[in-house]
């Protein structure tokens, strides 16, 4: 694996305790990302519920490149917690703070706690399409057959 320098800045309430993001495994993919909230409080997400969880960290991303806000895997399937609009796309001119959505699809009251790994990041290339218009598109076996059209077996 190769690594590509990613600028971090912290903000007034990121916990210095804290590390940055971080591979939890030389072969993770994603780096972990901790809720870093004012004065080290918790934040209480109710069923069908939908919060902004701050990290403390704002970034300078490489041109040309994104971070993706993806689950941790272990987080959605202990808990009623998932990043709702996974993956988000942190994008390399965007320098405010990194933000994480997280909804709650449980029954029950989920407390997120100062220092819980709520999301991962992937840096990932980004590859501008160039869409052209036209009135013909080339035909497939599969054809214009959308929503489970391919089967389930």
């Amino acid at each position: 694996m190769h690594s590509i320098a990613v600028k971090v800045m912290t903000l007034a309430h990121y916990d210095s305790s804290f590390e940055l993001p971080f591979y939890a495994s030389e072969g993770a993919a994603g780096a972990d990302i901790r809720a870093s909230l004012a004065e080290k409080n918790s934040i209480v997400v109710k069923p069908g519920e939908r919060v902004l969880v701050p990290t403390g960290l704002s970034m300078e991303i490489p041109h040309g490149y994104e971070i993706q806000v993806r689950p941790r895997s272990g987080l959605s399937l202990k808990s009623s917690l998932m990043v709702v609009n996974s993956p988000g796309t942190i994008d390399c001119d965007y320098r405010g703070e990194v933000n994480i959505i997280i909804g709650n699809f449980g029954k029950e009251d989920y407390v997120i706690e100062h220092g819980l790994r709520i999301a991962q990041l992937v840096l990932s290339p980004v590859i501008h399409a160039k869409y052209e218009l036209t009135n013909i598109l080339g035909e497939t076996q599969r054809g214009t057959g959308g929503f489970g059209s391919t089967g389930t077996r």
